[in-house]
């Protein structure tokens, strides 16, 4: 059987649904299985050993360069020659939906109460329903489950294998991380500010906890705050830029991560690694919590269906119990 896989973005939600791929396997070994991705988050697919091929696209880049757009859909279609028994949208939005189309004859995904989109389910053959606003794992699990006829249980999930992996990571980690000190990496930014801890209370966390403190950062605007943060503090170094690759490795060696509701924080819970998640304007049904992935939450309330970008309720969450809770996960 060989099946393809739809998600193109972003990177959390990539890395939620690739919970699922140990468990299709162990459901169906022979099975091969592509995924097709924005190829700017390809890397967190990469060395995975349940995939066959990660397919990229670039639809992103479409929006500056349209002269590109007849190159794009014949790359797509070109997917088709694959003869993939099924097609599997993950993401259930209308621009993912005509890429399972366009690769494939037998395409699953959610049915119109389970989308924000709803024109996306006319594109499927099979519909499962799986609430909107139901913890986005589950759901993830869900449709990759349930479109080949089995069920992922909350019990495997817990009881899942790290399924990031990474080869040849930057040898500039071993310059930063110590073996006098916990680990603990630090992520700071995310696509919208009103998720963002604020920065000063994040160089409080760092001096209460005397621990080996790691910046991390994507963009130009969070390598500033990374390393105003080192400069405010000495338990606090910004890493070099990493890639998608260096980033896992760095994560598996840490003894914690402290983070925004955001992807390179949600690696952590798929690495099997502690972690502190601080969740604003969105709801805490992103994560699964477990012994060692626990979250600390604003006392906003969240409308899953809505999400209120001004709601900055985030910064008023006291350090002092960020400070409390990574204390207890790092022992």
């Amino acid at each position: 059987m060989r099946i393809a896989i739809v998600k193109l973005s972003a990177l959390g939600d990539i890395v939620h649904a690739m919970v699922a791929l140990q468990f299709i396997k162990q459901q169906f070994p022979e099975c091969q299985i592509d995924w097709i991705v924005e190829e700017r988050f390809a890397g967190i697919l990469a060395h995975n050993p349940d995939l066959n091929q990660i397919l990229t696209i670039s639809l992103k880049a479409l929006k500056t360069d349209k002269s590109r757009f007849l190159a794009e859909f014949k790359k797509i279609r070109s997917f088709a020659n694959r003869q993939y028994d099924l097609v599997i949208d993950a993401q259930g939005l209308i621009k993912s939906a005509v890429v399972a189309r366009l690769i494939g004859k037998k395409i699953a995904g959610f049915d119109a109460e389970s989308i924000r989109e709803k024109a996306a389910s006319w594109f499927y053959d099979q519909k499962i329903h799986c609430a909107y606003d139901a913890n986005t794992i589950d759901r993830n699990a869900s449709v990759l489950s349930q479109s080949l006829g089995f069920a992922i249980s909350r019990e495997q999930i817990l009881a899942k294998k790290p399924f990031l992996f990474y080869h040849d990571a930057s040898p500039c980690l071993d310059d930063y991380l110590r073996q006098d000190r916990k680990n603990i990496v630090l992520v700071t930014g995310s696509t919208w500010e009103s998720r963002n801890y604020p920065a000063e209370k994040v160089v409080r966390v760092a001096d209460a906890l005397k621990q080996n403190c790691l910046a991390v950062w994507g963009g130009e605007q969070e390598k500033v705050r990374a390393e105003w943060m080192a400069a405010q503090s000495k338990h606090i170094k910004a890493m070099p830029k990493l890639d998608l690759n260096s980033l896992k490795a760095l994560i598996a060696r840490a003894d914690l991560l402290i983070g925004n509701d955001t992807g390179p924080t949600h690696m952590a819970w798929a690495l099997n690694r502690p972690s502190l998640t601080i969740f604003g304007p969105t709801p805490v049904s992103r994560v699964y919590q477990t012994h060692i992935n626990r979250v600390v939450k604003s006392a906003s309330k969240v409308n899953p269906f809505k999400l209120n970008k001004n709601d900055f309720s985030i910064r008023e969450i006291d350090e002092r119990i960020i400070i409390e809770q990574a204390a207890l996960l790092i022992g």
